[in-house]
């Protein structure tokens, strides 16, 4: 079939199959598009051309209206067939005003809506939100965003809220000095028509030349398009969630009632239920108290959601799911609290954003020896009391996030990441922070000097000073003053009365030890319970990873072959390749960081392998060897 089909001009098969799908009833909706504008032609002739009565009129309406919507995917058929009904539509009841129409196949407005608008502006009737919504969707020069699409009812919806609001008599506009006129051109080609336009016996001002209406309309649905961004963004990434609670909970306000939600209210109570409990849930079971069964790695665009979700009913989760060190993991707990919404993460200050990094460091000393006593938790929080430039909100984040470090510590990868580029005086607030929770229970531990030490290497900073840093009980930048010495009196002078201190650090044995070289090694190890930073040997091997030596390159092919590896598993791995556990993972993580801005292993109960990473490994091998 050509595109303008003609029955004379078609094969005799063509006309058999055009014939047998007549005598069928034309109901076929799988038959070539080009059979039914044959059909079509003649309908259009036939009301147009030969005038018939008023009845059959109306039935060729309604039978042009049946094949439209027979061909309801067909971009040609809703064009001309819909040009058609419209002209139909003016010719059997001119005087009566259509309803809105959302759509057009055309950039131009349909005639029916052209008239009807024309019709009112004539008549001074203001327009409703409905007729400048109709007025706008149809029009050629709109300019719509994916939310407009994909969330198209809440558009509509939240477009007639607004203008409501702003118009709440209606929107009166200026009339047109331009009268309408409607010329019809055959979609068969063969004849045109130009038809009288008029309603309620008058004629009909043409509203195609007015553009403060369509401009007016324009910020109504930018306004709407951007609260719908959220929603939208979710609907793309979980389209089958439409419907959902945290679809619900993400649309504004004013449209709850509109769309509601039966899970609303029960899923308030059971929040409330468990922060009264103290507030600790484990993600899964957040997740899945708002339908959504989450499983596997959690991203933060799913924390972001839940938290999103979560905030619109008044409550707060952490951790920071904008700011977070990490995210937690499956089985790993969530923190819930009371929480009215209003901050915008977005604009989080600075202040806060390094208060978060000090907690999660003190939080990692403190837990450093399996267990945070009562005095290292209020140290703790009495630091959230002592931020300066932090609103009151934030603080009240601070608290939340800080009872899930506590819960959940940050591992030293995730540290790691954190702490790269701090500067020089935070540094320093970093350090102070640490000594001071190291000091809070009155006793320093070795595992708390081990993880000092860790962090101390991290933040570039030398191991050696925290000794003297702990024995200090805080740390200071500027210069110490020391007295000039003076003779003294002849004699055998009396010491003064050793002070008394919190630390259990013994200076006396620190400076037996420091002074022992040939114990040094094997007393700190003992001690400290860590491994000695691993000197690379020289190699003359070439490294097939940039940035990493041999021997971790090595390394790190054997490890993307799991996913996961136990901590004795790891270091028996590193020790065949000739490496130390924690030196391997300290420098295969920050060349990660460095190269992916991830950390290869995340440190839990063992060591997950970031998939991504390792895709991305495992092609740049096979490429090498093919």
């Amino acid at each position: 079939m050509p595109y303008w089909p003609g029955y004379s001009s078609i094969s005799a098969a063509c006309r058999a199959n055009y014939l047998d799908w007549l005598a069928d009833g034309a109901t076929d909706p799988t038959i070539n598009p080009g059979y039914m504008f044959l059909y079509f032609y003649g309908l259009e002739r036939r009301f147009l051309v030969d005038n018939p009565p008023e009845d059959e009129k109306r039935e060729i309406l309604a039978e042009v209206q049946r094949l439209r919507e027979l061909f309801s995917a067909n971009h040609s058929v809703q064009r001309y067939l819909g040009d058609f009904i419209d002209v139909a539509g003016l010719v059997l009841s001119a005087d009566d005003l259509k309803a809105p129409v959302f759509k057009s196949w055309t950039w131009e407005l349909p005639l029916s809506l052209k008239v009807t608008l024309g019709g009112m502006i004539a008549n001074d009737i203001p327009l409703s939100a409905e007729w400048l919504l109709s007025w706008f969707l149809c029009h050629g020069e709109k300019r719509l965003r994916t939310p407009a699409h994909r969330c198209e009812d809440e558009f509509k919806a939240l477009f007639c809220k607004k203008f409501d609001q702003r118009y709440p008599k209606g929107l009166k506009v200026a009339k047109s000095k331009k009268q309408l006129k409607c010329s019809y051109r055959a979609a068969s080609g063969e004849f045109s028509r130009d038809l009288p336009v008029t309603a309620n016996g008058r004629p009909v001002l043409d509203v195609s030349g007015l553009t403060k209406p369509v401009t007016l309309a324009q910020a109504i649905a930018d306004e709407a398009m951007d609260e719908l961004d959220k929603l939208s963004r979710f609907l793309g990434r979980n389209p089958e969630r439409k419907g959902s609670f945290e679809a619900h909970a993400l649309l504004p306000t004013c449209l709850w009632d509109q769309f509601p939600s039966e899970q609303r209210q029960d899923l308030i109570n059971w929040v409330k239920i468990r922060i009264e409990a103290g507030g600790l849930v484990p993600v899964g079971e957040v997740f899945g108290q708002i339908g959504n069964q989450a499983v596997g790695k959690i991203t933060k665009r799913q924390l972001t959601d839940l938290a999103d979700a979560l905030g619109s009913l008044g409550f707060g989760l952490a951790p920071d799911p904008r700011y977070g060190l990490r995210m937690p993991k499956e089985g790993e707990p969530v923190v819930l609290f009371e929480w009215d919404g209003s901050w915008d993460a977005e604009s989080a200050s600075t202040a806060y954003r390094k208060a978060l990094i000090e907690l999660a460091l003190g939080a990692f000393i403190a837990q450093a020896d399996g267990q945070v006593s009562e005095s290292e938790r209020h140290a703790l929080f009495n630091r959230i009391a002592r931020v300066r430039d932090v609103s009151a909100l934030e603080c009240r984040l601070l608290k939340a996030n800080l009872d899930w470090f506590l819960a959940v510590p940050a591992d030293i990868a995730t540290l790691r990441s954190r702490l790269k580029d701090v500067d020089g005086d935070q540094k320093m607030a970093l350090r102070s922070a640490m000594i001071a929770i190291a000091h809070a229970d009155g006793l320093i531990k070795t595992e708390e000097v081990a993880g000092i030490e860790r962090i101390y290497r991290i933040l570039g900073l030398d191991p050696s000073t925290v000794y003297s840093d702990l024995h200090a009980g805080e740390v200071s930048d500027a210069p110490v003053r020391v007295k000039a010495a003076e003779p003294g009196a002849p004699g055998e002078a009396i010491p003064d009365e050793p002070s008394t201190s919190e630390s259990q650090l013994d200076p006396n044995r620190i400076a037996a030890i420091r002074s022992d070289t040939a114990r040094v090694s094997s007393v700190l190890g003992q001690i400290f319970q860590s491994e000695p930073d691993v000197e690379p040997e020289p190699s003359t091997s070439v490294s097939p990873i940039a940035g990493l030596d041999a021997k971790c390159a090595a390394l790190v092919r054997d490890l993307i072959a799991k996913d996961y590896w136990s901590e004795d598993d790891f270091a028996d791995l590193a020790k065949r390749h000739g490496l130390m556990r924690l030196g391997a993972l300290e420098a295969i993580n920050e060349w990660s960081f460095a190269t992916y801005d991830e950390a290869l292993l995340d440190e839990h109960d063992g060591y997950d392998v970031t998939d991504d990473i390792a895709q991305a490994l495992k092609t740049q091998f096979e490429k090498e060897v093919a």
